[in-house]
């Protein structure tokens, strides 16, 4: 059953999303050649908990830490472990934060150092895949719509698009309903309505869509160990229209990036 929420639990959500865009953009300092995850998740805990909130993902199926860190063929739910970043490396840093009794969740790819054209191209084409479906996120349209935008961008590129893993309801808990797959049909699925919040995160792959799983119980890689990129938004329908609870500015701010790529969906009083 879909949780609808009011302007004011909104309101807490985007405080919780807040936290984890503050997160990443801490973190985007940090990633760098000769750093390892683990110490990068070290920092992830402390900042969550400096800044009144808990680390949504540590503990919950018993995941043993603050954050997810996946890279190159990982798709999601890597392990942080000691092995040092290397130059070329890409890196998705998924990140949890539960405030209020609310949760944030989003998720960036980030490069290490320099990165081969053909990923930089990679990550490029799924964050624009994220913005592609968030459009189609709006009261009227159907989970559908969103998948199908999403899965006939990536695919036009070349890419495979994860089937098993997909986005989700949000809000006192992690994962609410509707599943938000990123390939479908349009006209299919749960209809979205004013309050609905979700997050939305394509899961893409440079060769086949196929994935497995490590021995930990956790890691998901790509079946051919070719790069995945991954990215995530929380979004809310407001006055019908899709709506920004998380941002990408505090990484961009860090890394020196200027995009206007948030600018329609991000309410005009409520810039980060």
């Amino acid at each position: 059953m879909v949780k609808i929420k009011s302007a004011e639990e909104i309101e807490l959500m985007r405080e919780s999303a807040l936290i984890v865009s503050k997160t990443l953009g801490m973190l985007a300092s940090e990633i760098k050649p000769g750093v390892n995850a683990l110490y990068l998740d070290q920092l992830a805990e402390t900042f969550i908990r400096d800044h009144g909130a808990e680390p949504g993902f540590l503990g919950m199926y018993d995941f043993p830490n603050t954050l997810n860190m996946s890279p190159n063929a990982q798709v999601v739910h890597g392990i942080p472990n000691s092995e040092p970043l290397k130059d070329g490396d890409i890196i998705s840093v998924d990140c949890g934060a539960l405030k209020n009794g609310f949760y944030g969740d989003h998720a960036y790819t980030f490069e290490v150092g320099e990165v081969a054209p053909e990923v930089k191209k990679l990550l490029k084409v799924t964050k624009e895949s994220l913005y592609i479906g968030i459009r189609e996120f709006r009261a009227g349209n159907r989970v559908g719509d969103v998948g199908y935008a999403i899965q006939n961008y990536c695919e036009g590129h070349g890419y495979g698009v994860v089937r098993e893993l997909v986005g989700h309801g949000l809000g006192k808990k992690l994962h609410e309903s509707p599943e938000m797959p990123n390939y479908g049909k349009r006209g299919r699925g749960k209809k979205f309505v004013e309050g609905m919040t979700v997050a939305i995160e394509p899961m893409i792959n440079m060769g086949t869509k196929n994935i497995k799983q490590l021995k930990d119980g956790w890691t998901i890689l790509t079946a051919d160990g070719k790069p995945s990129a991954h990215f995530e938004h929380d979004v809310a329908i407001v006055n019908g229209k899709p709506e920004l609870l998380s941002t990408f500015q505090y990484i961009y701010d860090a890394l020196g990036i200027t995009t206007d790529e948030e600018d329609e969906f991000r309410h005009k009083n409520l810039q980060p």
